[in-house]
């Protein structure tokens, strides 16, 4: 393409609506099955490895299925992408209601790799279709799919004792069925914006972003990030009752880690994308992440105050991380590839993070000693960050000697800059 091709008002705000009914989709079926697991085993028995396959399968997926999206967006086209991985979470959430151990496990995975391709694409959407945008919808992005975790892991229980885990697992069938439908018009009315690169940074859609410093800063930063928050979500309840903290407690705890992390999807997005710089945001992450992991190693009775830290650490760093895939990303289709690529290793990184915390902590018959790693962790996450951070761009021809260029310009594109929604 040769000339920028501007998006009808229509279609942008179909697409905005598109948009929201997407990552509304893009947690409720991973977080809906835990408080399920109790059931789950019990009616299909399951054993204790299988259960922990179950819960360690979606992060799994995100990131295995995470690299399949932009090839496929670049073949079919975003729009179709999309609808395709809305239809894979419908069918997996469907699949897993049959009363069956292989079904849940298939259901889990198709599910897990629409995710992971709504995941992927999500940042190529915004970025194209709403580049003035990025940060308040990104921010909306975050907000959507931290607040829909949380409601269908709310509802979980209700819906069970109402109806049976069949009936808790088949509920989020409809909005995702409803998401595909909505992006069925988009795939044949959207027209494609001419991808020109942000002033300062030339760009190929050749090449490999793996030859690509920033790309791969990005992607460990997102990598860690992520990897702090599955293991705080995964260990936390025990790590407080070894504490002396109820389990009912200990279980509200990380409910309100979680909930700290709603209007904080909104917020950091919006002021980073207003600051050239991010690198000021990252030494906060660092600085709440430190006090946290510090805090339960050497006062673990004052455990709601560093929960509430730690909600504020890993309710930030995520949103960050996402912004930034983004921010450092010259073109739409750039942004595809370097979220499938710092989500692929993201993703899988953080998959290992509660079983390495979990074998730490049944050899070691502590917590300190797993804390202690995270809290040394926190290091490669600043340094990361802090790289990923600076005012720069992603293009994807390594052949190119100017691999990355520093910009001088607004982390917001202007509106000359960049192809965008007609008013």
């Amino acid at each position: 393409m040769t000339s920028t091709t501007r998006i009808s008002r229509l279609t942008a705000v179909w697409t905005l609506i598109g948009l929201v009914l997407l990552t509304v989709n893009l947690r409720a079926a991973i977080t809906g099955v835990t408080p399920l697991l109790g059931d789950l085993r019990e009616s299909l028995g399951l054993s204790g490895v299988e259960v922990s396959v179950l819960t360690t399968l979606p992060v799994l997926c995100l990131g295995v299925f995470a690299a399949l999206a932009p090839p496929l967006a670049r073949r079919l086209g975003t729009e179709v992408a999309i609808t395709g991985s809305l239809v894979l979470i419908t069918a997996g959430i469907v699949l897993r209601i049959v009363p069956a151990q292989p079904a849940l496990f298939a259901g889990t995975v198709l599910a897990g790799a629409g995710i992971a391709m709504g995941n992927v694409l999500t940042p190529a959407v915004i970025k194209n279709v709403f580049p003035r945008r990025l940060g308040a919808l990104t921010g909306m992005a975050m907000m959507l799919m931290a607040g829909s975790g949380a409601i269908a892991a709310a509802l979980a229980v209700p819906l069970n004792d109402a109806g049976g885990w069949r009936l808790a697992l088949a509920v989020w069938a409809v909005p995702s069925l409803l998401a595909a439908l909505a992006w069925i018009p988009l795939t044949r009315k959207t027209a494609n914006a001419t991808e020109r690169p942000t002033p300062h940074a030339r760009t190929s859609t050749e090449g490999s972003l793996l030859r690509v410093p920033l790309a791969w800063y990005v992607a460990l930063f997102m990598g860690l990030a992520s990897l702090m928050f599955y293991v705080l979500m995964s260990w936390l309840p025990e790590i407080m009752r070894a504490q002396g903290y109820a389990p009912a407690t200990a279980g509200m705890m990380v409910s309100v880690m979680m909930i700290i992390g709603i209007p904080l999807g909104l917020l950091v997005p919006m002021a980073a994308a207003r600051m050239r710089d991010q690198r000021p945001l990252v030494l906060a992450v660092a600085v709440t992440m430190v006090v946290g992991l510090g805090g339960l190693i050497a006062a673990p009775h004052a455990g709601w105050l560093w929960v509430t830290v730690l909600g504020l650490g890993t309710g930030s760093a995520f949103p960050l991380a996402f912004t930034l895939l983004s921010l450092r990303s010259a073109t739409p289709s750039v942004a595809a590839r370097m979220s499938g690529m710092a989500q692929t290793g993201g993703y899988l990184l953080a998959g290992a993070g509660p079983l390495v915390v979990g074998v730490l902590h049944t050899t070691t018959g502590g917590w300190n000693v797993p804390l202690g790693l995270m809290l040394a962790l926190v290091v490669p996450e600043i340094v990361f960050g802090l790289l990923a951070a600076r005012p720069s761009f992603v293009h994807s021809n390594p052949a190119d000697p100017e691999r990355l260029a520093a910009s001088t310009s607004p982390a917001v594109s202007t509106p000359e800059d960049v192809p965008t929604a007609s008013r």
